[in-house]
Order: structure tokens, then sequence, then C-alpha cells
């Protein structure tokens, strides 16, 4: 059974809000020149606006890794096993022998729709098929939000500044200056998730997992250097709104929404109802 085929779409749920840096952030991009004096790491920048802004794809993989690691039976075997990439319920042939703690759940259905990771983020089938499982969640970029209040920074950069080290050498405790642009603290980023509800049945599963990612974040680092203070993030869900299907179709009625989060059996009912 491949459910890739089966796969039905009965709404989506769309997730917006502020992520505020309480402290400063870097997101590293490449450098365009070796120009001497020039910065050692820059920030990634939107090539129109010129402002610094979060991808999506980070902000997504650090979610994924702090759920992975909240899910100690499906993290990926880092003792030089044969399970070095993958979960192990990525398989899709593994519902049977290896659904760990799902024992409860009907070993009809492949292993990747028992994953919490999996079923939000996507994975990968092994073998010569190569079966993916698309993702539920989508993370999009997220943009600047108060770029007006981070224009006069001192450091002359536009919307950032510069944060100078120094590494030393334990040998010879030489010092290794380095400088670093980050965002400052205090910036905030426009953020929006939009999960696909496929099955009644696990919208409260997936979505008290989103929070868990999240809420984990919060005392965690986003972007780089998080053991020595940068990436300290929060976020705020502001929009929270259901669509069924009929939405897309120009029809009433078939929206919903909530104040946060916390409101997710609300969400549940709304879809049940349909």
């Amino acid at each position: 059974m491949d459910p890739t085929k089966n796969r039905k779409l009965i709404g989506k749920i769309e997730l917006s809000g502020i992520l505020e840096c309480i402290t400063g952030l870097h997101i590293g991009a490449s450098k365009d020149d070796m120009e001497i004096g020039a910065l050692d790491s820059p920030v990634v920048r939107d090539p129109l606006s010129n402002e610094p802004y979060i991808p999506g794809s980070s902000l997504k993989g650090k979610l994924r890794a702090l759920l992975e690691k909240a899910h100690p039976d499906l993290y990926p075997n880092r003792d030089g096993g044969s399970n070095t990439s993958r979960h192990e319920c990525n398989d899709w042939d593994a519902g049977k022998s290896k659904k760990k703690n799902f024992e409860e759940i009907d070993i009809a259905y492949p292993g990747a729709l028992h994953c919490p990771v999996c079923r939000l983020f996507g994975s990968t089938g092994p073998g010569e098929k190569n079966r993916n499982f698309p993702a539920r969640l989508k993370v999009r970029d997220l943009c600047l939000d108060n770029a007006a209040d981070l224009e006069n920074l001192a450091s002359g950069l536009l919307y950032t500044e510069w944060k100078f080290e120094n590494s030393i050498d334990r040998i010879t405790s030489a010092a290794n200056p380095r400088n670093l642009e980050r965002v400052p603290r205090g910036a905030k980023f426009r953020f929006s998730m939009v999960y696909d509800v496929e099955d009644v049945a696990t919208i409260t599963a997936d979505l008290e997992n989103l929070k868990l990612a999240v809420n984990l974040l919060h005392d965690d680092a986003l972007g780089g250097h998080g053991s020595r203070g940068y990436g300290q993030v929060k976020f705020e869900f502001k929009h929270v709104q259901a669509k069924r299907l009929g939405h897309y179709r120009g029809e009433r009625g078939q929206t919903k929404e909530v104040t946060n989060l916390e409101n997710i059996s609300e969400l549940v009912e709304f879809f049940q109802a349909h």
C-alpha cells in the first residue's frame, strides 16, 4: 500500500504570527567578494530589498531536529550502524516490525504514517522504489517585520550589526579575531506555516507536536553559534485559521479562526463537522 496515491486533502490550517529575536541572530550566507576588511561571515539577505530574512528551510530543519530529539525511539541511529541517515519508521514496509511505541496503531498502514516527525516534516523512502512521504507542514521564508526600526544601527550596516569575537588557541594562546554579521536583538520576522489536513484523526497529534517543537526552540537556538548566545527567539501566534476544501472552491462558511494553538480541539471539531 502506497499512501501517496490515496492521500486526500480535507483542508488546510494556516498559522502565522511574529518571531522575535531575543538575542542576536546569525543565519549565514556565502561571501560575494574577498575584500580586505569585509565581514568574515555575513547573514543571508533578500536580493531585492537587501533586508535579512530567515529561510523557511532553516526554521523547518531546526524544528524537525528538535522534534526528533523529543522522540528518542525515532531518532536516527548515530552509532555507525546501517540506519544512519533516516528514521527506522521511514521504511514503508516497516509498519509491522519497526513501529516502536506505535503498536496500538493498525499495522495495515505503512511505517511513515506512524511517525510524528515524518507526518509533519516528510521522509524519504529507502530502496529502489524510493517512495517518499511529502511533508504535511509547509514553512515559508520569514520576512523582516520592523525594518524601519533597524535602519540606523551604530555599526552602519543596513538592518544588522557587527559582532567581534576572538578564538584562542589553547596551545599557543594566540588570538584569532573574527567578525560576524547578525540581526540585532529586537528584530521581528513574520512567519507563516500551512498544515495540510489529510486525516482528521491525526490533527491533534500533529499540531501538539508542532507546539512541542516550537516550545523547545524557545529554550534552544535558531541559526549559528547558539552555544555562544546567538539565536534565542520567541514565537507569537497571531492567526490560526482552518479552511475546508470548499473554501478554495469559493463556498461560504468554510473557514474557522481560533486565537492560538491552545484551541486545537475547536479545529478538529470544525473538520469533523464537514
